[in-house]
């Protein structure tokens, strides 16, 4: 899947989150799209790596200690 592909999803899902909003003060957006996107991307990556941590840290961009507490708090380990 490409950049522009992944973009636009986001795009249109969060313009159909204020859609139906219908009028009611959206809240927390931030989080909301970080909490629905992070579980299955770490899923993904968690296997694409054989469960690997190291691994999976690098190809994240992320140092282990952080992948572990992102792991921890999607109960992914």
């Amino acid at each position: 899947m490409s950049k522009t592909v992944l973009d636009a999803c986001v795009r249109d899902s969060l313009q159909s989150y204020f859609k139906d909003l219908a009028g009611e003060a959206p809240c927390n957006i931030y989080d909301m799209l970080i909490k629905a996107v992070e579980k299955p991307m770490l899923e993904v990556v968690m296997q694409h790596t054989e469960q690997n941590q190291s691994k999976a840290a690098e190809c994240l961009g992320l140092n282990r200690n952080t992948l572990r507490k992102k792991l921890l708090e999607h109960q992914l380990i």
